[in-house]
């Protein structure tokens, strides 16, 4: 008996197949099957009932699993506090990041932190800041990049990117154009052009919206503050974004929002219960974003 072959018990107990078992533990399904098969013959009896459609544990399978599962933490508990004395940090890092985000620190903080810790397995998955947000909460991510509107979620810990105010992008000849500001309640007066639910800007303006009692026309939405910019420059609407975004279309006249006061935030966001790994990762963090404020190509906040 072996740790390979618990894991490989588990994996086929929690999964109820052998094939999406073999994907899970990164072998083929023959090596999972032929690793149970010789851990029953150690143990003198069959694990799973393999007659119907789905993989079943047998009534020795089900007396097993709970030992299984605790041999395998007691020996992650082990490699742990031993990684806690020598510095050595092994295992898996999940991270998540608002989809079509370019922000190459977070980028220079990975490599680099890989290059210090080769043995971590990094995966990287896109969606929008609520999801994101919500993937830290629920322990799916170790850590995110995401928009928050006005400040970080309770629970979670946070080093914040960018906090910046909304404006209004609008055409040269647009009647709010030589404003210096515009208050809210004028501001929805003309059909928006935002981007959509999930996203922190939009968060910072539907909460606005909602406490001073405004419905605004929202006439178009677009993933890309490129898109949204280009929409309001062909004088389709009025653009909501950041100050930074807006700035990136020469063509526009931005002007803020004088009654927001929740800022739009790109924050990386964590548990406050954080594991090894992310302990290890957070300084990469705060050194690669301590220089300057990160350029935002995309839809980040």
């Amino acid at each position: 008996m072996d740790l390979r072959q618990l894991e490989y018990f588990v994996a086929v107990a929690e999964e109820a197949n052998f094939t999406r078992a073999a994907d899970r533990v990164h072998i083929t399904q023959s090596g999972v099957s032929a690793q149970i098969r010789q851990f029953e013959r150690e143990l003198g009896a069959d694990l799973f009932d393999r007659s119907a459609r789905m993989v079943r544990l047998t009534p020795a399978g089900a007396a097993a699993l709970p030992h299984a599962r605790k041999a395998l933490a007691a020996a992650q508990a082990i490699r742990t506090a031993c990684d806690d004395v020598n510095g050595l940090v092994r295992g898996r890092l999940r991270i998540g990041m608002v989809t079509g985000c370019t922000v190459t620190p977070l980028f220079d903080a990975l490599a680099s932190f890989h290059r210090r810790h080769p043995r971590i397995e990094i995966t990287l998955a896109e969606d929008n800041s609520e999801a994101l947000l919500e993937n830290v909460r629920a322990g799916h991510a170790d850590i995110a990049l995401a928009a928050v509107a006005g400040g970080v979620p309770d629970g979670l810990e946070s080093l914040t990117i960018v906090s910046e105010g909304l404006v209004a992008a609008v055409a040269p000849g647009h009647a709010l154009a030589e404003r210096e500001t515009v208050p809210l309640r004028r501001l929805t007066a003309y059909p928006l052009i935002c981007l959509p639910v999930g996203t922190g800007i939009r968060s910072v303006l539907d909460q606005a919206c909602a406490a001073a009692g405004i419905r605004p026309t929202v006439a178009l939405q677009a993933t890309a503050p490129g898109a949204v910019l280009d929409l309001a420059a062909r004088g389709l609407g009025v653009a909501i974004l950041s100050a930074s975004m807006a700035a990136e279309h020469e063509g526009l006249r931005s002007v803020p929002i004088d009654d927001i006061d929740l800022p739009a935030m790109l924050a990386l966001v964590w548990r406050k219960s954080e594991s090894t790994v992310l302990r290890a990762l957070l300084p990469h963090c705060r050194r690669a974003f301590a220089p300057q404020a990160p350029t935002l190509q995309t839809s980040a906040l």
